[in-house]
């Protein structure tokens, strides 16, 4: 059984990071991976978006895959459907990435067990905008 970690350990963790990949992030404005990302941005994260076919997102230049971004990555959002999770826990697990975070309406139960399993913490089927909101980080 997966469980997601306590309201606690969500905000030390939000309060912490300052770089999040955002995996899928579209620059379509009406997409909710734009509107969460530049929801991070306004509360003072560094977003870096991991999208194919894409130059720039929201000012950032964006890369093709996690293990293009140069510099630190403290937290990988992932707007993706839960089939890519699998080669996404891989490369993670790769980058050494200490933390995933598998939005709203995405699970993958497998993927985010082995994640855990090499160190990874691991939040799952939430949205990192409405907890940033609810825990007032």
């Amino acid at each position: 059984m997966f469980a997601n970690p306590t309201p606690e350990a969500l905000r030390v963790l939000l309060q912490e990071t300052g770089t999040i990949a955002v995996v899928g992030l579209s620059p379509k404005p009406d997409r909710p991976s734009y509107t969460v990302a530049q929801a991070l941005q306004g509360f003072g994260y560094r977003i870096v978006p991991v999208r194919p076919a894409i130059s720039e997102v929201l000012g950032e230049k964006a890369y093709a895959r996690l293990s293009e971004v140069p510099g630190k990555i403290d937290l990988v959002d992932v707007f993706r459907a839960a089939e890519h999770l699998d080669a996404l826990v891989d490369e993670c697990i790769a980058l050494n990435i200490p933390a995933i975070w598998i939005q709203e309406g995405i699970v993958n139960v497998a993927a985010a067990q082995r994640a855990r399993q090499a160190g990874i913490t691991v939040i799952m089927d939430r949205c990192i905008y409405k907890d940033c909101v609810a825990l007032s980080v």
